[in-house]
């Protein structure tokens, strides 16, 4: 049974999404099927694919820290320890 709640995504979210898609080939063959100039075509968009999402995860850090989410909440919802969590994003 399909829920009737209605779900929304950020337009930052979609930002990374259309990245990710920029950065594939229309038809994906694998990594060995492309040339030296498709792979290096491929590196800027896969580099502001990441860039973004670190951007993305920064932001989320954040507005959980100032609703004064615990370190160890946050860490444990990434599956890594508070530590890791506080050196990463503070």
């Amino acid at each position: 049974m399909l829920s009737e709640e209605a779900v929304y995504i950020c337009d930052a979210c979609i930002g990374v999404c259309n990245r990710i898609l920029e950065a594939m080939p229309e038809t994906f063959a694998g990594w060995d099927a492309m040339t030296n100039e498709q792979l290096l075509a491929a590196l800027k968009p896969a580099a502001a694919t990441v860039d973004a999402t670190r951007a993305v995860l920064q932001a989320l850090v954040e507005v959980l820290r100032q609703r004064g989410s615990s370190w160890e909440a946050i860490g444990g919802a990434l599956g890594v320890s508070r530590q890791a969590a506080w050196e990463r994003f503070s």
